[in-house]
């Protein structure tokens, strides 16, 4: 019962096919130019209507798109009323033209919800969607803690924390442009970190689950102007958010105690993070699925259609 899913962010154009237990995810970064810290919408919109149909093309050429039985699309940020974002609509509308086309349902979901669904299945753990969890959303434009919870074929959720105005992503990414590093830059600091031969000890306030970054985001500026290292601080940066992550997830275990958590999100796929918070069982995605992918999607529409089905 293989479907496909579709998801356009603000970083990736993205398809998947799922069949219940396998899946196949191929995505492109958008081209972001050299010292840019992303894209407009409307360029954003422009580059995945241009992606799209090669994506499908070569997943075509795999024999993956035979005998799909849904068509699924990330049409907005989060499963919340007034969640917009113009990039959206290019996965939603030529999905569900491919969906007229061949006769078969269409389903919405969140970006968010795509990306839970996405860690928990590639982390062998997508029985977490059918049971109460607390997960991170870590990305270029999210750092939230949330409280999930199963509804019907998909999950619902409730921000308990995160941070206050600067998201995870945004300081790595800002941080490697002023480095000259090519956006976004989170891989390319991580490879940076062992080459640091200073440590600065960040000091970011955490309150009832919920912190602020930008004040990071000065003392890196400091940092570049005092003549500092880039490695050094790439590693300032990385340990701020690593650090306070792990302060608030371990809070979180405290009040919401027996819940696991899961971490999805680009910022999730960082080696220092996943070291950190794994030695007390903390559930990650396997790497290319804590980026913007479309696997969550079809993940969830497999789901839907099957609930479908039963009824």
């Amino acid at each position: 019962m293989p479907v496909l899913g579709l998801d356009t962010s603000n970083y990736t154009t993205s398809a998947a096919v799922f069949d219940g237990r396998e899946g196949e995810n191929i995505g492109r970064l958008l081209d972001v130019r050299p010292g840019e810290l992303g894209l407009r919408q409307s360029d954003a919109l422009f580059q995945h209507v241009k992606h799209l149909p090669g994506l499908l093309e070569q997943l075509a050429g795999e024999g993956r798109l035979t005998s799909i039985r849904a068509i699924g699309a990330s049409s907005r940020p989060r499963a919340v009323e007034g969640s917009y974002m113009p990039c959206f609509l290019a996965g939603e509308s030529i999905g569900q033209g491919i969906a007229a086309s061949m006769h078969v349902p269409f389903y919405t979901h969140s970006h968010q919800q795509g990306h839970l669904a996405a860690a928990a299945w590639s982390a062998g753990r997508l029985n977490l969607l059918d049971s109460p969890f607390l997960a991170w959303h870590l990305s270029g434009g999210t750092t939230e803690l949330l409280l999930v919870r199963p509804e019907g074929w998909t999950v619902t959720t409730e921000i308990i924390g995160g941070t206050s105005d600067l998201s995870a992503g945004q300081l790595l990414d800002r941080t490697g442009v002023l480095l000259d590093l090519q956006f976004p830059a989170g891989r390319a600091l991580d490879a940076m970190y062992s080459q640091a031969d200073a440590c600065y000890e960040p000091h970011v306030k955490l309150k009832d689950l919920t912190f602020s970054l930008s004040g990071m985001e000065n003392q890196v500026k400091a940092l570049k102007e005092a003549g500092e290292k880039p490695a050094n601080i790439a590693r300032f940066a990385l340990d701020a958010v690593c650090g306070v992550v792990d302060r608030a997830t371990q809070e979180a275990r405290q009040r919401y105690s027996g819940l696991p958590v899961l971490c999805s999100g680009g910022v999730a796929s960082n080696s220092q993070l996943r070291t950190l918070l794994s030695c007390y069982g903390v559930i990650f995605a396997q790497p290319q699925y804590s980026t913007d992918n479309a696997m969550g999607t079809a993940i969830l529409t497999w789901r839907a259609l099957k609930s479908g089905e039963a009824l």
